[in-house]
């Protein structure tokens, strides 16, 4: 390879690793990044190292902000940064899709109330709860020295495993009337490759037993969550996604918490 071939690849990467963190996040990307919707498929790779960064900067905001104040307030902050940092997107979507299947007898019905931009009871139950569970679970996993690894952890593997859903699922949102980002609905055997095995890389640090279970139950919940949205929509639509990652995220706090407490 060339170096002028070698530098154009790495810019093509570079500016597809932007595409997944300007749709994953809040944060900032050059203006100069080209997008089209080959270019935000092929982003789909990168999902899991969005997490990286912002799991990362929640540990960094985490680690600072329990210098000065109690653990139970250092996590609440923390959760506060991190709906800054991802606009609560991945959480809009848990609501959504609890307000669309939960409120809806049909598949159009289903797909119709998850466009809406308004909460209903499902939604707005789902995601109490769901926030609720994972303040318990940060300050219960805060009391450890591995929390920041945990968190990095929860972050990395809850998108992999979310994003890894488009490989195998039909895309059923209708993108002109979604009020979703521009999603990502295509993935190659070799991305999906490229994907887990960047999940994977921070549950080594919790040894073969943790990683075993975490990815066991990744299959598991893969397979189960794949046939629910299957029998209930017919594939996935950008909130589903949200919502898995949001399912998974709170996953690994369990599962941890239950090896660190025996």
């Amino acid at each position: 390879m060339s170096d002028i071939t070698s530098r154009s690849w790495w810019r093509c990467q570079w500016q597809l690793f932007c595409l997944a963190l300007s749709f994953f996040s809040r944060l900032p990307i050059p203006q100069s990044t080209p997008y089209s919707t080959e270019r935000m498929n092929r982003a789909g790779r990168y999902f899991a190292l969005v997490g990286m960064v912002i799991g990362g900067l929640c540990a960094l905001s985490y680690s600072v902000v329990s210098m000065v104040l109690p653990v139970p307030v250092a996590v609440v902050v923390t959760m506060g940064f991190s709906l800054l940092l991802t606009g609560a997107f991945h959480e809009d979507g848990l609501a959504d899709m609890a307000d669309g299947i939960g409120g809806g007898m049909t598949v159009e019905k289903r797909l119709l109330i998850m466009k809406d931009s308004r909460l209903g009871t499902y939604g707005v139950s789902t995601l109490v709860m769901a926030l609720l569970l994972k303040f318990v679970a940060l300050v219960e996993l805060a009391n450890h020295s591995h929390f920041v690894a945990a968190i990095i952890l929860a972050y990395v593997f809850s998108r992999g495993v979310a994003a890894s859903l488009i490989s195998t699922m039909p895309y059923v949102s209708d993108p002109e009337g979604s009020k979703s980002k521009p999603l990502a609905n295509q993935q190659t055997p070799k991305e999906l490759i490229f994907l887990a095995v960047c999940a994977l890389i921070p549950a080594l640090y919790w040894g073969g037993q943790i990683t075993v279970t975490l990815v066991i139950w990744a299959v598991l919940f893969r397979i189960g969550f794949k046939r629910w949205l299957m029998a209930r929509l017919g594939g996935f639509t950008g909130d589903c996604l949200g919502a898995a990652q949001q399912l998974m995220e709170l996953s690994v706090y369990l599962i941890l918490i239950a090896y660190i407490a025996s």
